[in-house]
């Protein structure tokens, strides 16, 4: 027993044990508290980025909204200036002029442009090539051939009379 006594004896802490321990312990509580303040600052800029990124959110859907009314009106608006383009060339065949853009519908325009140019440049070269005079044909002279002497006379008499181009 005695012993054990003397080992109790030997690890009882003395006064200056007391406050180290005591100032370790200040330490600790300060570590304690800044730790504590960094944590709460840090939960309130936590707090601060939830919040605008909820407003980023909402601003992202109502751009969404907006694009999807913006895709909506150029789609009418293209759709509109098919109609017009188709309506001021009406000698097209509709269905020719197509497209879904603006650029799409003016390229297809100028082919079919191109096309109906070609068709109508044949259409021509083939009615001249079998052009029929209008009219009576024009008049030659009479031939006076296995004609009596009295038929020459009249003939050359109604020649005579007929106005001279």
């Amino acid at each position: 027993m005695e012993d054990e006594t003397q080992e109790t004896q030997n690890t009882a802490p003395e006064p200056e044990d007391f406050e180290a321990i005591k100032a370790e312990l200040e330490e600790e509580k300060e570590a304690k508290a800044a730790a504590e303040a960094s944590l709460a600052e840090k939960d309130t800029r936590i707090a601060a980025l939830e919040s605008e990124l909820s407003e980023a959110q909402q601003g992202s859907e109502a751009a969404a909204a907006e694009l999807a009314q913006v895709k909506e009106a150029h789609a009418q608006a293209v759709a509109k200036y098919l109609d017009v383009v188709r309506l001021a060339n009406s000698t097209i065949p509709q269905d020719i002029i197509t497209g879904d853009t603006i650029e799409d519908i003016d390229a297809s325009l100028e082919k079919a442009q191109a096309i109906a140019g070609a068709v109508k440049a044949t259409l021509e070269a083939q009615a001249k090539e079998s052009k029929v005079p209008a009219g009576a044909p024009p008049r030659g002279e009479i031939s006076v051939e296995g004609l009596s002497p009295r038929e020459k006379i009249a003939a050359g008499i109604t020649q005579s009379r007929a106005p001279t181009a």
